[in-house]
């Protein structure tokens, strides 16, 4: 279930995304710039790059490039959705987006990707097992049912095998010879599951981490949720500042701070827009 929920989760692949193309935008003109994927483990350090105000993370600059773009898609899936109820034509709805705000898409798309530790339960659950521990004890169990048959065949030999007591050793030892070998197929499923998953994350690394992709993502939600927290609560001081100050037309660049906080990814971005203006022309 674990593996199932990551891969087909459209909301943590969009993070990916987002992580990965901020991360070219960073390394343009470096040996990192153009990268088509990265390991997982980079997710733990999104909150380790700060911005100018020593404060604002990565990890806050991807989820405000996101949260917009989510708020717009839950607002036209909820829109679409009663029209199907009412008989409202779907023209009608889509006209009707303008209706919405910045702030109000921003706070719909917040909660849609506050809500990603829900939709990943099974991955967090998964990050508390030991896989190691559990081959060993699939193992022990296996060791432990060779000894039971070893000692029906040794000091059992001489009890009348119509006894009730060697019938129903016999009867366990034939139940738990299904059992474990049952748990041993499942075990070795669950392995392979679980390096197909790291290898269609990480691509082929020959290396067995066990269950370690689980930890990383499970750590990386503990992040999310308390990012997601932070700008819920930096979303709520911001009107009340705004309506302290009088509106400045050589501020312009507070209506999104983040290119005050990592300028060096709104100098790529102008690079960018300038090149392609270039090409248009």
């Amino acid at each position: 279930m674990a593996c199932q929920e990551l891969r087909n989760s459209r909301l943590f692949l969009k993070l990916l995304e987002a992580v990965l193309k901020t991360g070219n935008r960073m390394n343009v003109g470096t040996f990192r710039g153009g990268a088509q994927a990265f390991k997982l483990d980079t997710l733990l350090k999104l909150s380790d790059v700060k911005g100018t105000d020593g404060k604002t993370t990565l990890l806050h600059f991807v989820v405000q490039e996101i949260i917009r773009s989510e708020g717009v898609r839950a607002a036209r899936a909820e829109k679409e959705q009663n029209s199907s109820v009412s008989g409202v034509d779907a023209d009608d709805v889509t006209n009707d987006d303008n209706e919405q705000t910045e702030d109000d898409y921003k706070q719909l798309g917040l909660k849609v990707v506050s809500s990603l530790g829900n939709e990943l339960q099974n991955v967090r659950k998964a990050a508390i097992l030991d896989a190691d521990q559990l081959t060993m004890s699939v193992a022990s169990l296996g060791h432990k049912l060779v000894k039971t048959k070893e000692f029906m065949n040794t000091s059992m030999k001489s009890l009348d095998e119509d006894s009730g007591f060697h019938h129903k050793l016999q009867r366990f030892a034939e139940q738990s010879q299904t059992d474990v070998t049952f748990l041993l197929e499942e075990e070795k499923k669950i392995r392979s599951l679980v390096r197909s998953t790291v290898d269609y994350f990480h691509g082929s690394t020959g290396k067995d981490e066990g269950l370690r992709l689980f930890v990383v993502v499970r750590d990386f939600l503990a992040m999310l949720d308390k990012v997601c927290k932070e700008v819920k609560e930096a979303s709520k001081v911001a009107p009340r500042k705004a309506n302290t100050k009088q509106p400045s037309q050589t501020s312009q660049s507070f209506n999104d701070p983040r290119r005050n906080l990592f300028p060096a990814i709104q100098d790529r971005r102008a690079d960018s827009s300038s090149s392609s203006s270039d090409e248009d022309d």
